[in-house]
């Protein structure tokens, strides 16, 4: 797989991030929301293999292509998993034209100053090694704030950037995210407190090393506008964070050169009850409107 054209497309392609990437703790309520009661299947093995086959569904719909979805983030097991016969990456890339990323943390650690740390990742260099193999292009993990917490916030952009580098040393391209909790009071004082912590961290960067960050909806529109406009950073995404698809995509056509990195906001509204037509034609009208969401901003 060309690495140079996973940039190119990364860097400057019009369009949005799928994010595929529910792991144990919410594939449950994901297969609800797709119709898929627990008691329908026992036991994790079963548990993944339907979510695959809803992802698979996903990605082999005719509108699930590079032209408005430019990456889709994967689930470790998802990494691991064909789609008719082909692994999943490069089934990706090869056939729909669409850029893999990886999801690689393992989940939020208990808060402490208003913040959620990840987790520690011993197995991580093994886990990025076995992803370069499969020809991912870049990684996904996420932190969460709480609060405005500067120690906290500080702390938290700072493992982010930390695990980043170590990312990086493998060749592939992290998306760092510290999502803030949309539903918090002091909101907006965390998001000053949060620009100004990645701010500093990408002056330590080499000259020439880029990231990509995905960041929660800010409150004010255009916030992270100096963080887009950053050398060293490659395209920020948004999560839609608990919006629904409608107020996700409004906000998000506010916020110029801001994309969307949405994963519930894109299967809203999908079901494994629908006919494969019902099916196809609800995912590129939601695609479409999160594409021209994207394109608006």
């Amino acid at each position: 797989m060309s690495n140079d054209k996973m940039t190119e497309q990364m860097t400057n392609a019009d369009g949005f991030i799928a994010a595929l990437d529910q792991s144990g703790g919410s594939t449950p309520k994901a297969l609800r929301l797709y119709g898929i009661e627990e008691n329908t299947y026992s036991g994790d093995e079963e548990m993944f293999a339907k979510i695959h086959e809803m992802r698979a569904r996903i990605i082999k719909s005719p509108a699930f292509t590079g032209q408005k979805v430019i990456g889709a983030i994967l689930f470790e097991r998802t990494m691991d998993g064909d789609i008719d016969g082909t692994p999943t990456a490069t089934y990706l890339w090869q056939q729909r034209g669409v850029v893999p990323f990886l999801k690689v943390d393992k989940g939020l650690a208990d808060e402490v100053n208003g913040v959620q740390l990840m987790k520690a990742m011993p197995e991580l260099d093994t886990l990025l090694a076995r992803a370069v193999k499969k020809g991912i292009f870049g990684t996904k993990m996420r932190s969460v704030i709480n609060a405005a917490n500067v120690e906290g916030i500080k702390a938290n952009v700072a493992q982010q950037f930390e695990v980043g580098k170590q990312i990086l040393a493998h060749g592939l391209m992290p998306i760092i995210e510290p999502e803030v909790n949309i539903k918090i009071k002091d909101k907006a004082e965390a998001e000053a407190i949060l620009r100004d912590a990645i701010l500093a961290e990408l002056d330590k960067l080499p000259a020439g090393q880029q990231i990509m960050l995905k960041l929660s909806l800010p409150t004010e529109a255009n916030f992270y506008k100096p963080l887009i406009d950053h050398p060293k950073v490659m395209r920020v995404v948004a999560l839609s964070g608990g919006y629904s698809r409608d107020d996700a995509n409004a906000k998000l056509a506010q916020n110029t050169g801001m994309i969307a990195s949405f994963s519930r906001a894109l299967t809203e509204g999908l079901s494994a009850q629908q006919s494969d037509a019902e099916f196809d034609t609800m995912l590129a009208e939601t695609i479409d409107s999160i594409y021209q969401a994207s394109k608006a901003g």
